[in-house]
């Protein structure tokens, strides 16, 4: 028997979440632990009470929805993603693999269906990234990437501590880490990229994430004055950064594949003005490929034009990598369960990989997981116009629930 999910109630229950937080430009703004980070939970854990399910948080402030199982001893098979969003970010992002599992749980509340293994709705905690440095840091904590110390005393620019932020949510908890170990793991999300869009598909199923290293870069050299100072006595912290911005363009532009990535998402001069040559330069550097040697040779290069930046502007500069995630292959089962799910409804659709990162990023090193992706308008994402249609919303939900089901009631899934 086929179980059909309720398009209309889950696209107004993303059109409600939407509301928290709104933007002018029909965008979301829920940075993580922020008032509306913690009101977007909370209406979640509403909408969960009234069907039975109710929340349990780790030290972390990860979520955990508990529907209860045949065999409820077991092992549980989960869906999830985050409700935290970029300062402008869109209303699909992250909150669509939670709301289309809340659907999924409302479907089977609804119809009064038991799975053989109990299910889990997971929110996982500052996934973006925006405000704690760096992405998916909690979902990190959870698989053992990083300790719970390290977590909790990660700053924001204003210099409250992740920790401290947490403790005015009220939602920390003493769920230990790691718990509960998760059976299977399946995330919806949007691509963020224009791949499904553009060949007319309608899912992409996910069979891995490409790897992807973050850097804080300082570049200093000396203040000077602008009319006074000759070109060739500059130490130009400024014109070295547009250089290495303008060569590691030019490396990517260069590889063929289009696998080659980089990103200079932050630069702030220190003390600026018009008429002084800038003495300190501040900036992010965000590397990213789908293979791993690929990505080596990528950070080498980077390495080796920042020593040419030195020869050549006479400038100091101190990197620092803040994040190294590799390359990532989902699991074999869940990616079945993904297709078997698409095949059976006569749904187009396509394998791929990611490019964005993802907290399936690191549950998949615990538990077997895999990745749904449904198109969104013109590829875009981290933005006020992201856009996804309510029937693809519901499409994709609905090859979460078939998928789920399977995982939930098979009892062979394994890593």
């Amino acid at each position: 028997m086929q179980v059909s999910i309720d398009g209309q109630r889950l696209w107004s229950s993303l059109m409600a979440m939407a509301e928290i937080g709104a933007t002018p430009n029909g965008g979301s703004n829920r940075l993580a632990l922020t008032p509306e980070d913690t009101a977007g939970r909370q209406q979640l854990i509403e909408w969960c009470a009234n069907i039975g399910c109710h929340v349990r948080s780790d030290a972390v402030g990860n979520l955990f929805f508990r529907r209860p199982g045949a065999r409820d001893n077991l092992e549980p098979a989960a869906v999830g993603s985050h409700l935290d969003t970029q300062p402008k970010g869109g209303r699909f992002d992250g909150v669509l693999g939670v709301l289309a599992g809340l659907e999924v749980f409302r479907t089977l509340h609804d119809q009064q269906i038991v799975t053989e293994r109990p299910l889990e709705l997971i929110v996982w905690t500052n996934e973006e990234g925006s405000r704690f440095a760096p992405a998916m840091v909690a979902s990190g904590t959870y698989a053992g990437v990083f300790t719970v110390d390290e977590t909790l005393a990660r700053q924001d620019e204003q210099g409250i501590s992740f920790g401290q932020a947490l403790d005015e949510t009220g939602m920390k908890g003493s769920l230990p880490i790691g718990e509960p170990r998760l059976a299977s793991f399946l995330e919806l999300h949007i691509e963020q990229g224009p791949v499904l869009e553009e060949e007319g598909l309608d899912i992409g199923v996910v069979t891995g994430v490409q790897g992807m290293r973050w850097f804080d870069l300082t570049i200093e050299g000396s203040a000077a004055h602008a009319g006074t100072t000759p070109m060739a006595y500059r130490h130009d912290a400024l014109a070295a950064a547009a250089r290495l911005i303008d060569r590691l363009y030019a490396i990517a532009a260069t590889d063929t594949s289009g696998d080659s990535k980089v990103t200079f998402g932050c630069l702030e001069i220190d003390t600026p003005s018009r008429n002084v040559i800038p003495a300190q330069v501040t900036m992010t550097v965000d590397l990213r490929h789908v293979h791993d040697d690929q990505l080596d040779a990528l950070e080498a290069r980077f390495y080796s034009e920042l020593d040419a930046l030195v020869e050549t502007f006479g400038v100091v500069i101190t990197p620092q990598r803040l994040w190294s995630s590799p390359v990532v292959a989902f699991n074999d089962q869940c990616i079945a369960s993904i297709e078997q799910a698409t095949r059976a409804r006569s749904i187009t659709y396509r394998r791929m990989l990611s490019g964005a990162g993802h907290d399936a990023v690191y549950v998949s090193r615990v538990a077997p997981t895999a990745m749904i992706f449904i198109p969104c308008r013109d590829g875009i994402s981290h933005n006020e116009a992201e856009y996804s249609t309510p029937e693809q919303c519901a499409l994709g939900t609905q090859v979460l629930c078939d998928a789920l089901l399977h995982n939930a009631n098979d009892l062979e899934v394994t890593q």
